[in-house]
């Protein structure tokens, strides 16, 4: 769980998700419980089994 500024964890909201690989707090993909950013996912979407169709 993440803390804010005065030690109070977040529940929900941005502030409550972060990127599993970076720790980015915006933009955080929680489909298929990924809790990647967009620019991580954008990296790694091959290696873990996504494929881009035209």
């Amino acid at each position: 769980m993440v803390k804010d500024r005065h030690g109070k964890p977040r529940k929900y909201g941005k502030g409550s998700r972060i990127c599993t690989r970076c720790g980015n707090y915006s933009t955080v993909i929680q489909k298929y419980n990924l809790m990647l950013c967009r620019q991580c996912f954008r990296e790694v979407a091959s290696r873990i089994g996504f494929v881009k169709y035209s």
